[in-house]
């Protein structure tokens, strides 16, 4: 896909981050596979979904996917149309704003055409969309905002309720301009995770929504970001993308990126942007497009029941007088009696017993796993 203003014509690239290890997934999600790897919903993986999703927009020749040394195999396997090149891992985990420097350090390497400057769609590998069709719209318009030099753009989920576990962006209350009929607003301010009496302020105002981390900008005006608020980072990795394609690249790359600030895209550069008393620069985009991030098995069961009470799994199953439980065990018959609102995960070497409103809490499970140093169910 290409955009196109005043005779300038730039390339978009879709860069899917996956290198998280879905801890509250476990014990299906593991270091070598983890939730963004697996079917959590439906048939294909999350990122093969993703992938899928973004292919109208976004050919596999201008696709990257950032991950990690544990998962590029498994990512190649699941994405062999996209150029082994554009699988790009991290030796270590440093944040989104250096993994998003990765990416544009080899988009700048690759020439990003004749224009020598590109768009760049920054999304999650690992999240749920319905209504996959008002999502491209939706990225259409961020991408015609994000041409702009010095824009940097977000899309913002309209709460459905108080949610406590999510960032906020609170936008202008009068709408900048229309982008392919999309509303565009100005970013007032970012407000990280708040307590709930003032999620429910946010929810009720109509001006606030949720930071699900999907950014558009140029190359250029992101490495100008970098630049500027993360000098050591951007000067490392521009160091990097001289070695792009030599084979002293893997040396490099892996004595500078444990050095590069461990910090996400939306502390290093979107929020202190946003405090500039200058003419604004970040916008927001509302994305009512039937998002989840699917942040835990909890989630999965809301998803897929279509009623409330129904009990959901993966394989044959019979329940008498059980309601509202989850069950992944795809090979063996399961058998409930008596039993409400659980979830119930088996794996070949692991079982997780929990009540649906502890999901929140597998991700302790995988702590303990590895205090005790059992690196064989992680």
């Amino acid at each position: 896909m290409s955009r196109k203003t005043s005779g300038e014509t730039l390339t978009a690239h879709a860069i899917i981050l996956a290198g998280g290890r879905g801890t509250r997934f476990w014990p299906r999600s593991r270091t070598r596979t983890p939730k963004q790897l697996l079917n959590i919903v439906g048939q294909d993986t999350m990122l093969e979904q993703t992938a899928a999703r973004l292919a109208p927009l976004f050919p596999p020749s201008r696709q990257w996917v950032v991950t990690n040394t544990e998962q590029a195999s498994a990512v190649r396997k699941q994405m062999p149309r996209v150029p082994t090149s554009h699988i790009l891992a991290e030796p270590v985990g440093r944040n989104t704003a250096a993994a998003i420097g990765l990416a544009a350090a080899h988009l700048l390497h690759s020439g990003m055409g004749k224009e020598n400057d590109a768009l760049m769609a920054v999304l999650p590998a690992d999240h749920y969309i319905a209504k996959p069709a008002r999502y491209l719209r939706v990225v259409r318009a961020a991408l015609h905002v994000a041409h702009a030099a010095g824009s940097l753009v977000v899309l913002g989920i309209p709460p459905s309720r108080p949610e406590t576990g999510y960032g906020y962006i609170e936008r202008a209350r009068a709408k900048d301009i229309d982008a392919d009929g999309v509303p565009v607003f100005t970013v007032r301010q970012f407000t990280e995770k708040p307590e709930l009496a003032r999620a429910r302020k946010y929810v009720a105002s109509g001006h606030y929504y949720w930071n699900a981390g999907m950014f558009f900008w140029r190359v250029s005006t992101f490495l100008g970001n970098l630049e500027n608020f993360l000098p050591k980072t951007h000067d490392a990795l521009m160091r990097l993308a001289g070695e792009i394609g030599t084979p002293r690249y893997a040396r490099t790359l892996a004595r500078i990126y444990p050095k590069l600030e461990n910090i996400s895209v939306d502390y290093a550069i979107l929020e202190p942007v946003t405090r500039r008393t200058a003419a604004p620069s970040v916008f927001v985009l509302p994305a009512e497009v039937g998002w989840s991030d699917i942040g835990s098995w909890d989630a999965v069961y809301e998803l897929l029941a279509r009623k409330a009470g129904e009990n959901v799994s993966a394989g044959k199953f019979v329940a008498l007088d059980a309601q509202g439980n989850f069950f992944w065990s795809p090979k063996k018959f399961v058998a409930a009696i008596g039993i409400r609102d659980l979830i119930v995960v088996e794996t070949e070497d692991a079982l997780l017993l929990c009540p649906r409103d502890r999901a929140q809490d597998v991700g302790k499970i995988v702590k303990w796993l590895e205090a005790e140093k059992l690196s064989r169910l992680l």
